[in-house]
């Protein structure tokens, strides 16, 4: 059984009205409290990184080499500060999987491209296999901010562009999904950061099939809400709260903060 006790007090997580033309949200390359890239760490990340410097590679190559290095240079634990800012996971040289996105966040506006993200609230139990002994202390609800990027479209009139979820950084769903190992199983040192990178991370059950037999790709059925998209991760926050209350993230941060994922 999860728990609702944990949560903020006083945030109602609901899906935004779907009446009248729906406003466009645009993202941005600014930084941000959270996505804080003007501080020298991130903009030296981003200079090591040479994310400017690829532009005949394109965004989506710079973007998979910034996954890999925050893939192996950051040491993935179970942070509940969703809030910290870029340059301190950096400078703490680990993060949650929420924390290490918002790095390949800051460093893609460093390096001039816009991102957004989506609020998706999903159902706690998602998390069981990895606190099979503490499920009475997972949250009933766990904020994700799923971050977009904006690249421009080639092949499309001058000036035009497409928004490229995360979970597709690496190849379609259906591709992802189509090969060997199975989905994303929520369990052992494997987070949702490294596992775009290997399969479909699907949270709209747009038909993506893993092998029969295999962890599924289509994680939909635990998606309680989607609150839509949002202009960075801060405005997200600043709406509808992170995931623990602050009491909650107080006394579980010195703990959970320093714990490896998966062990």
């Amino acid at each position: 059984m999860t728990s609702s006790l944990l949560r903020p007090r006083g945030r109602i997580r609901t899906a935004p009205a779907t009446t009248g033309t729906p406003v466009p949200v645009k993202g941005g390359t600014e930084p941000t409290r959270i996505l804080d890239w003007h501080e020298p760490r991130v903009t030296a990340l981003a200079r090591t990184l040479g994310l400017r410097a690829d532009a005949d590679a394109g965004p989506v190559a710079s973007l998979r080499r910034a996954h890999r290095w925050i893939a192996t240079s950051i040491r993935p634990v179970y942070s509940v500060q969703d809030e910290r800012p870029v340059s301190q996971v950096l400078r703490l040289g680990r993060g949650s999987c929420s924390q290490r996105l918002a790095v390949l966040e800051a460093v893609a506006r460093a390096a001039g491209t816009a991102t957004r993200v989506r609020g998706l609230v999903v159902d706690g139990a998602f998390w069981y296999p990895r606190f099979p002994r503490l499920r009475h202390l997972v949250p009933d609800q766990v904020l994700l901010a799923w971050p977009e990027f904006r690249l421009p479209e080639p092949a499309a009139e001058p000036g035009a562009s497409r928004w490229l979820t995360v979970s597709e950084l690496f190849g379609a769903l259906d591709e992802r999904g189509a090969a060997p190992g199975g989905g994303f199983t929520n369990a052992g040192p494997e987070t949702l950061f490294e596992a775009i990178a290997r399969t479909a991370v699907d949270w709209d059950g747009a038909a993506t099939l893993c092998p029969t037999g295999a962890a599924p790709c289509d994680l939909s059925a635990y998606v309680l809400t989607d609150l839509g998209h949002f202009d960075s991760r801060d405005a997200l926050f600043s709406r509808h709260g992170q995931t623990l209350c602050p009491l909650a993230r107080t006394v579980a941060e010195p703990i959970l903060g320093r714990h490896a994922a998966g062990s």
